[in-house]
């Protein structure tokens, strides 16, 4: 790894669960990881559910855009995480691929801003757990 490691965090509209796990990195790991999100089809904008849950605890991506994936960062990145079962990346040679398989609440009739607060608090777990071993 570089001097200081890198995160590619994607989902596929890169409005919802990368952008906050994103968030959540650089609120988790401050300058000591650079993070960075993308979609493999990226969508208009960030989820308006997904920001204010955020903002819940103190994270804001209110600013952040939906990007595609950029070919070049893909093979300088560290590590690609991408969230979710329909986020597929073709891994790059020595690029390590990891799939945080979140929780989805729908799925057991959970919607709106709880469901949004279930998804938040997996994905939190998930970063704290990758920034400690990012830092090691």
């Amino acid at each position: 790894m570089t001097s200081t490691p890198s995160v590619l965090f994607v989902c596929v509209k890169n409005g919802g669960k990368s952008q906050m796990a994103a968030g959540l990195m650089r609120a988790a790991a401050g300058d000591t990881v650079d993070v960075h999100s993308a979609g493999t089809k990226p969508g208009a904008a960030v989820n308006t559910l997904s920001a204010e849950v955020l903002l819940e605890v103190g994270v804001d991506i209110t600013a952040e855009t939906p990007t595609p994936i950029d070919p070049q960062l893909l093979r300088e990145v560290d590590l690609v995480v991408t969230l979710g079962r329909d986020a597929g990346v073709d891994p790059e040679a020595g690029t390590p691929v990891e799939n945080w398989d979140t929780d989805e609440p729908s799925e057991r009739g959970i919607e709106g801003i709880e469901r949004m607060r279930l998804v938040r608090d997996d994905i939190a777990a998930r970063v704290a757990e990758l920034a400690t071993r990012l830092r090691t």
